[in-house]
């Protein structure tokens, strides 16, 4: 097996369309191993339909998804390649953790011993001799990571990893995909809830309505600050601005710039030979931009309940 070695995983111009429907659209992005990348979304955004097509479960109608330019049915040892956890309860509830995996061991031929580790590597050690039928939602979580590590691979492929996980075992997910991360191996993980993975990215690719509309750093996603200014020739000030490369829009009498930070817009004015009245940056934080993008409504209440029909997540 070739162990904490990661390959990078390519989308190209992917697309899926159910009937008329189009779930995912014309997407391309590319992870690279030894940081942890975020796929984000809201509940129907395309993530799950993006990863099954990955994964050889979900044919695209058009475009590519590979690992270092190889598709997943064509991997000669795929669960020595790629660790993946899709579904937290698509266990047989009558058997163990440890049979269950050992099922899986035995056809992929790994080692039996390997199931005891990854099994101490989840914290399921006292529980691996219990049916899966009483599990918990978290424990089963964290069973889909003992599969996906059966293999030792060098990509870890995961959907909604921490769903279901007390704050607890939310930073402990946070510090184990940053440890394989540091280890070389490329980490996928996808969420619907930017606060859940934003201790644990390094980059983040944010989807919505089965389309790209930010992909890079945190910090780049929150760097998006507007600067609220003013001067006693207005026009000229947008001019000057819009010059620079800010984009300008008026509210309540000031003019809202984006694009440039404070001080390049101080120095536009100045060099524009401009004074201004104000000049006050506005902080956006990382939810707000996260909701900006994905045009989500903060209050909670507004919130539409996802229906379980056929994945667009």
């Amino acid at each position: 097996m070739d162990t904490m070695r990661g390959t990078s995983i390519e989308f190209q111009s992917i697309t899926k369309s159910f009937g008329a429907v189009k779930a995912v659209s014309n997407l391309s992005f590319t992870v690279e191993p030894g940081v942890v990348t975020g796929f984000l979304g809201p509940n129907g955004a395309g993530k799950t339909t993006t990863l099954r097509m990955l994964l050889g479960l979900v044919r695209p109608t058009s475009g590519t998804a590979t690992f270092a330019g190889a598709a997943y049915r064509d991997l000669p040892n795929p669960l020595s390649t790629v660790g993946t956890a899709l579904e937290a309860s698509s266990f047989h509830p009558g058997r163990t953790a440890r049979n269950h995996l050992r099922v899986y061991a035995a056809a992929a031929s790994i080692p039996r011993e390997r199931v005891g580790t990854v099994l101490d590597l989840v914290g399921l050690h006292d529980d691996a001799d219990r049916r899966v039928g009483g599990y918990s939602l978290g424990m089963r979580q964290r069973l889909g990571l003992a599969f996906a590590l059966i293999g030792d691979p060098g990509v870890l492929v995961l959907d909604e990893p921490t769903n279901g996980l007390d704050p607890e075992g939310i930073r402990w997910m946070r510090g184990f995909l940053r440890a394989r991360a540091a280890e070389g191996r490329t980490v996928l993980v996808s969420s619907h809830q930017l606060s859940e993975v934003q201790q644990s990215v390094d980059r983040v690719v944010i989807i919505t309505r089965g389309e790209a509309v930010y992909e890079g750093s945190l910090a780049g996603l929150e760097s998006g600050a507007r600067v609220r200014v003013s001067a006693v020739d207005q026009p000229a000030l947008a001019l000057a601005l819009i010059a620079a490369g800010a984009e300008v829009h008026p509210d309540a009498g000031v003019l809202v710039a984006t694009g440039l930070t404070a001080d390049e817009v101080g120095a536009a004015a100045l060099a524009a030979g401009i004074v201004l009245s104000l000049l006050a940056p506005e902080h956006v934080g990382l939810e707000e931009a996260f909701l900006g993008l994905v045009g989500a409504d903060p209050d909670p209440a507004a919130q539409v309940v996802p229906t379980a029909t056929e994945e667009a997540r």
